[in-house]
Parts: structure tokens; sequence; C-alpha cells
């Protein structure tokens, strides 16, 4: 019976601390030193008994190691040979002699020096038989000798050495020393007295890394079995190479085949599209350089291949910084630019695209291209633009059928080869401007594209694999959204973009377009002298339009003559001011029109929306004797004209209130006429004018020349709320009117006027006829008294 015994012998011995390496008892090893301490703890060993404690560090970056650095438990060891490198670092052979425990640090000034402690270790705690024993060596010798036959890392004559081995103590360590385990893991082993639960744990590391081998062996036999696949397939295609020699095909046609298979290995595509290729390059490979189908599948491989399948941006969203650039990059449009915000903020939060395509929708110039742009730069996204104006063909956005030479994809895929990403933001440009005939319908194959539950397997008919455009963020851009599809518009959400206002303009030219076309007509700042008085005169009198365009083109005309002007002369500041201007730009083109500066009868200041911002509208009305005709001119649409015979119906169903002759309508011819007849003019908001215009022509009551009104009138003399008020509003304070009347409804319009404007206008709200007119007659003239006539 064997059990446990321990010897305890006390040594003071130099002490050497190793970075990265446990040394075991009964094993030879080789490292290098460098650090001078250890240096001198080897020279120090070697001048007395080539004996030196070893032990390893815990943290390999200290540089100094004291007693809490290193492990307590090490190896006595003697050293053999020591070996001077380059450097003055040297290199030493050792030999593991016995286990020992670290008990203090006896010097640490030169060299490290320590007292320890032998110890031998025997077996175990508790009692064995030598029947135990055995068959503890016995498993642990069979699980090594697997594993040496499966890794092929250990010599043969090592594993015969341990196998010959009687002592169990021995013979852990020298298994344990070729073992390929951390340094953990042998600090354990070291660690550990009992020879027993020892072999147990050497056991556990043998069965882990046997499982692994094993892995690795079938790993590398699915690997060898591939490569002798390859090195197949390599020498039928040199084999193909050298008959089409002999056959006098080209080998362009070969190095093509070969790029085509390279870039199919490298690229990640999807399943489907891998195996489409795969085919159409397997045809392109038995067939002639010079037939005619050749041509149209390299083609079609190759836009293929061109696609950014697996090539995406990292996307930034950063809703201060998108803020910021939108405000660089547009002045205004603070609706617009906080729907956008709120837009980021939510695809952020959920991380998908899922949601509504956002449409701009506004007039020419006034900059939907421009956000898209700058919507595309705030989030890190390359930007492309599709036009949709004039398409007419549905094969323009799902591509031809590849069975004829010429065949091409369709925009939506063409877009995605020019971003270079399949992540975009693509703008579909003018959405209203489509059209259909014989050739399909262009919108219904947009529904597919702007679809969130239907596009993430868009299949384009020239490439006839699925392209997942989910990742995409579309956004389109119309003038008129009554134009749009009804199907195609309830998959958009319509942000619209009203036409910028006078103080818009100016703003803008101011602190975009001027520095703009400064850059492009080779000026500086300082050449330059412009004030914003003569960029409001410019807005005005020589730019009627609801964007910009017209106005930066006007602005770049004024530059180029003052560049001019400056190399002609000595001038180093050039100053346009409003008396010289048409010196640069000619007589004004435009003049806005002034309120007449007097009451008159049935003469009155109306407020109409254009496509170029607000205007103010006057409408004459003349009353002649006759036999009840209603004249109607200036170029009146249907609805004007509709206002004007409401405003009869509504003064002859109120004529017990207003002062007018009772049989007007049979005795009396009346004249409705808004001047610049050119100019054709249609919309609702002209009613509350018309009739104020014809009660005041009736009546003879004079209207207040200060005072301009809109809205639309119903038979029962209601006062109904319209649109683009802020426009104008701002048209009416041009023109230098005092007092505007507006509809009551239209309250919640207020915030939107500038508090330039709000400043110089006096506001009213209409809910009846009545209302306008207290506010806009001179007197009461036009009620009827006890004084009147009947």
């Amino acid at each position: 019976m064997a059990q446990y015994k321990r010897t305890i012998k006390k040594r003071i011995l130099p002490l050497l601390a190793l970075r990265g390496i446990v040394i075991f008892p009964y094993t030879i090893t080789t490292f290098d030193v460098g650090r001078p301490r250890s240096i001198k703890a080897i020279e120090e060993a070697m001048m007395r008994d080539n004996s030196i404690f070893l032990t390893a560090q815990k943290d390999l970056s200290v540089q100094d190691p004291e007693i809490d650095d290193i492990y307590k438990v090490g190896t006595i060891a003697k050293i053999k040979q020591i070996l001077k490198l380059p450097g003055d670092n040297v290199r030493v052979l050792i030999e593991g002699i016995k286990r020992a425990e670290l008990r203090k640090i006896v010097s640490s000034e030169v060299f490290l020096e320590a007292e320890v402690i032998e110890s031998n270790v025997i077996l175990s705690k508790r009692a064995v038989t030598e029947d135990e024993i055995e068959a503890t060596k016995r498993t642990l010798l069979d699980s090594f000798e697997n594993y040496v036959r499966l890794s092929n890392r250990v010599p043969t004559e090592t594993l015969f050495a341990i196998a010959t081995t009687k002592d169990a103590e021995k013979i852990t360590f020298e298994i344990a020393g070729s073992l390929p385990i951390n340094l953990e893991q042998r600090q354990m082993l070291l660690d550990e007295q009992n020879v027993l639960e020892r072999i147990e744990t050497l056991l556990g590391f043998l069965v882990k890394e046997t499982e692994i081998l094993q892995i690795e062996k079938k790993i590398n036999a699915k690997v060898k079995n591939q490569i002798d696949s390859m090195q197949r397939e390599y020498y039928l295609r040199e084999q193909m190479k050298a008959i089409q020699k002999e056959l006098g095909d080209t080998s362009e046609t070969q190095k093509d085949l070969d790029e085509y298979t390279k870039q199919l290995e490298e690229r990640k595509l999807p399943e489907e599209v891998v195996k489409v290729l795969k085919k159409e390059i397997d045809r392109l490979s038995k067939m002639s350089s010079n037939s005619a189908e050749s041509s149209v599948i390299r083609t079609y491989i190759e836009t293929v291949l061109e696609l950014p399948w697996d090539k995406s941006t990292e996307e930034k969203i950063e809703l201060d910084k998108a803020q910021e650039i939108l405000d660089e990059d547009h002045y205004g449009l603070e609706e617009v630019k906080n729907r956008i915000i709120e837009y980021l903020a939510v695809k952020k939060l959920k991380n998908s695209l899922k949601g509504p395509i956002l449409c701009l929708v506004g007039p020419p110039g006034v900059g939907k291209t421009s956000i898209a742009k700058s919507i595309a730069r705030a989030i890190n996204r390359n930007y492309v633009r599709i036009s949709l104006g004039g398409v007419r063909d549905e094969a323009e956005i799902r591509g031809h059928r590849k069975t004829y030479i010429g065949a091409m994809p369709g925009r939506i895929i063409k877009a995605l080869q020019q971003a270079g990403s399949n992540n975009p933001l693509i703008l579909l440009d003018e959405v209203d401007k489509m059209s259909s005939d014989f050739r399909g319908d262009p919108s219904s194959a947009m529904l597919e594209v702007l679809d969130s539950e239907q596009n993430f397997s868009f299949r384009d008919h020239y490439l006839e694999v699925q392209f997942d455009l989910s990742n995409v963020l579309f956004l389109t851009t119309a003038n008129y959204y009554q134009t749009i599809p009804q199907p195609l518009l309830d998959r958009m959400e319509v942000i619209e973009i009203s036409s910028y206002t006078e103080i818009e303009k100016k703003n803008i030219g101011m602190k975009f377009l001027l520095p703009k076309q400064l850059i492009a007509n080779g000026l500086n700042k300082s050449d330059i002298r412009l004030s914003e008085r003569c960029m409001g005169v410019i807005v005005n009198n020589y730019t009627r339009e609801a964007g910009v365009r017209q106005l930066e083109r006007v602005i770049g005309k004024l530059l180029r003559k003052a560049a001019r002007e400056k190399i002609s002369g000595d001038k180093k500041t050039i100053t346009i001011s409003c008396n010289n201007i048409e010196k640069y730009l000619g007589k004004k083109k435009f003049k806005y029109d002034e309120a007449e500066k007097q009451n008159e009868t049935g003469l009155v200041a109306g407020l109409a929306w254009t496509p170029v911002g607000g205007t103010t509208l006057n409408v004459e009305t003349t009353i002649m004797d006759g036999t009840g005709k209603i004249e109607l001119t200036g170029q009146l649409g249907d609805v004007m004209k509709e206002s004007a015979k409401a405003a009869i119906s509504l003064v002859r169903s109120r004529i017990e209130l207003y002062n007018v002759e009772r049989d007007f309508y049979k005795s009396k011819d009346i004249h409705v006429h808004v001047p610049e007849g050119a100019t054709p003019k249609d919309g609702p908001s002209a009613g509350v004018t018309i009739t104020t215009s014809v009660i005041s022509a009736l009546t003879k009551t004079k209207v207040r020349w200060d005072v301009a009104m809109t809205g639309e009138i119903t038979l029962r003399g209601k006062v109904l709320p319209i649109g683009g008020l802020k426009e104008k509003v701002i048209a009416a304070a041009r023109a230098g009117i005092r007092e505007v009347v507006v509809p009551d409804d239209n309250k919640k319009d207020f915030d939107d006027i500038p508090d330039t404007v709000k400043e110089k206008i006096k506001f009213h709200y209409a809910k009846d006829i009545n209302d306008v007119l207290k506010i806009a007659m001179e007197n009461e003239g036009y009620l009827r008294t006890e004084k009147g006539r009947d």
C-alpha cells in the first residue's frame, strides 16, 4: 500500500522569472534571456552549483517583477549550457530537477534571490494499491499514445521513453511538457501536489486535444479532396486551352472566362446568382467567340458582376449633423427639414427602411433635388438621381429581356451600378411626368420598386434574378401630386414645398447664390459690394419665379459684367447699388402692382396665389342699364366665373339687407373685369373679392383702398378657408396694403407668416360676407335703411 509522503528541504537560490514559459521537472528546455537582472541571476547560478529557481511571470508586461508578480510554485533546474546572442541576449539550456515552492525574496538589488522549499510528492493523500497505480498509469499512457498517433508532433522516441518510465510523477511532467496547452493550464499542473489528481487533469487535457485533432483530421481530409478536385479541374482547363490553341480560337475568351470565375469565387454573391452565372460561364466556354450569342452572354455576365451585391456604405445617422447639413445647404424650408429629421430619427430607432416613401412636391427651382443630395451627404449614402420625365415604357424600369442584341437592364439596376453600393439614396425625379402607351405603364412597375413589402425580391427582366432593394432609400419629387397615379401616390408621403417668398429669396441670394457665383466667376468677396436692398430689387424686378434658378442666372450675369469691368478698369471693389443696377442688368423686366391710393366704387383689392408667389388681384365691377346680362372678362377660369354668379345670387337672396334695386337683375347689366386680361386666372379664393366688388358697385358704396381680402364664398354668404395665405399676405405688404381680411378658419396659418409682414399689416378674420363688408366698405351705405331707396 502506498500513501502520501512529503519531505521538505529549504534552499537559497537565484530566481529567474520567465515570461510565457512554465518549466516542468524532468524536462530539458531552451529559452532566451534579455533582462539584465535575469542575466545576473544566471551568472550567479553558474558561479555556485548551476542551480537556479525558475518560475512563471503572471503579467508579461511587467519589466522588473517582484514576489506578487510571479507564481509561488516553480522548478529548481540545472543550467547545462549558455550561448551569447547578438544584442546582449543569452540562450540558456536547462534541465528541470525538482518542484519547489517560493517562500520569500531574500535579495532583489542586483538580481532576485529567493528562499524555496523542495517538496517530494508521492502518489496520493490516501492509501492506494499497486494495481490502482498501474491502472492509472496505463490509462494515461494509452491516451497519450492515441494523441501522439493523431498529432504527429511528438517523436516516437519520446513516446518510448515515457512508456518505459516507472515513476508516476515523472510521467506526468514529461507528458505535460509535450502537450500544446496554455500557460495557465501548465501552471495548474505544476501547482498540483497530488500525483493522481494531476493524472486526472492530464487525462482531461488529452481527451480534449484528441477531439480537436480528430476534427482537424476531418477538415484536412475535406480540404485535400477539394484540392484534388481543383487540381483535376486545373488539369482539364489546361487541356482545353491546348485544344483551343490547336483549333485557332483566340486566348482572350479563356482569359475572360478565368477572370469571371475568379470574381465569382472572390465575391460574396447570393446562391441564386452564383448558380446562374456558373451556367452562363459554362455556356460561354462552349461557344465560338465569333458568335452573336457569345457577345450577349458576355455582356450579361459582366453586368451581373458589376452590380454591388455585396458592397455597401456604412450609414451614419446623427441628427445634429443632419440638421447642420440641411441648414448649411438650404435657407428656410423648416417644415420640410423637420419632417426629414423625424424620418431619420424613426429610421435610426427601427434600423429599418420600411415606411412611407417621401415625395417632395413643389414648383421648379425650390430645391427638391438639392434636399435629396443633402440627405445623402448627411447619412453617408451614395447618391443617384433617376429622371422619370417622359418615361412611358415599362422596360425603362424593369429592363429588357436578354433575348436579343442591345438588351439592357432597367434604370433602377443601372442606378445601383452607378452608385457602387447596395444601399444608396436613389432620387426618382419628376415622378409626376411619367406616362404610358402600348409598351406598358411604367408607374405600375414603380409600385413594386417603392413597396417595402415587395422590393426585397425585385426582379429585373434583364437580370432574371432577384435583387434586394430593401436597403435602398428612395425619395421622389414632383411638381404636382395631382398627376401622380393614385396607387403610386398611396405608397408615398407628400411633403409640399411652397414657392419662396421675397424675403426668403433675398436671403438665399445673399447667403447661398452670391458666394456660389463669386467662385464660379473667379471673384472674391472683397471684389463686389452688393446690399440686401439691391438684392431685393433684383428679386422683385428681374425675376418672377417660384424657385431661385432664374435668380441665380441673373446674379451670374451681374457678376460676369462686374468681372469684365474689374479686368478693364482699375477698380479694386465694384459697388452695385439700386441706382446703377440697370447698367448691369438692363431695364427692369417686372413691376409689382401697387395699391390704388384712393377709395373707389366697385374696385376691390384681392389676393391670389401663383406658382411664382403671391400677387394682388384688382377686381372691377361696373353697373349699366340693360336687361340683366352678366359680363365676365379678364381670362377668368370656370371657378372664378362660378364665384361671380354665386355673388349675384347671394345679393339677390339678401335683397332686404343690401341697398340695391329690387329688380337689378332684370334692369341692370353687370360687368366684372379682372385686369391683365392676357393672364389666365382661376381659383375659388376670389369669391369674397368679387362679391364685395359687386355689392360696392350695386350700392354705389366706395371700398377702402388699403384693405385687401381673400376667401371662398358660398350662396349662404359663408367665408371658407383658402390656401397659400403666406404668399398672399406677403404680396399685400409689398403692394402697400395696410389691412387684410382672411377667412376665420385660416387663423391656424398665422404662425407661418413672417414677423416683418405681421408688423406691417393688420389682420381681420371673417366668417360671413357681412364681416368682410364692415371692414372693407368706406361707410354703411351698402345697407338698406329706412332712408334707402326701394
